[in-house]
């Protein structure tokens, strides 16, 4: 099983885009997206992260990831 873990769009040069979750940083395929994304917006990454899969809204990425770092501060992760 995987987790896919919201990650707010940066910067994007191109088809890349630079995504932050959680502090990290990583660059991000955007070439499999069916929407069209801008800087703010938040999506799933693909396993290893290397290809972002889907657009989230803000509310519902916002939403899972205070759920992420309730989890982590309580141990549970």
């Amino acid at each position: 099983m995987c987790m896919a873990v919201p990650s707010r769009i940066v910067a994007i040069d191109g088809a890349v885009a630079t995504v932050e979750a959680f502090g990290a940083r990583r660059q991000t395929s955007l070439m499999l997206m069916t929407e069209d994304v801008a800087v703010g917006d938040y999506v799933l990454l693909g396993a290893g992260g290397s290809f972002a899969a889907e657009k989230v809204p803000e509310e519902a990425a916002l939403d899972a990831l205070a759920y992420l770092t309730q989890v982590l501060a309580d141990g549970q992760a």
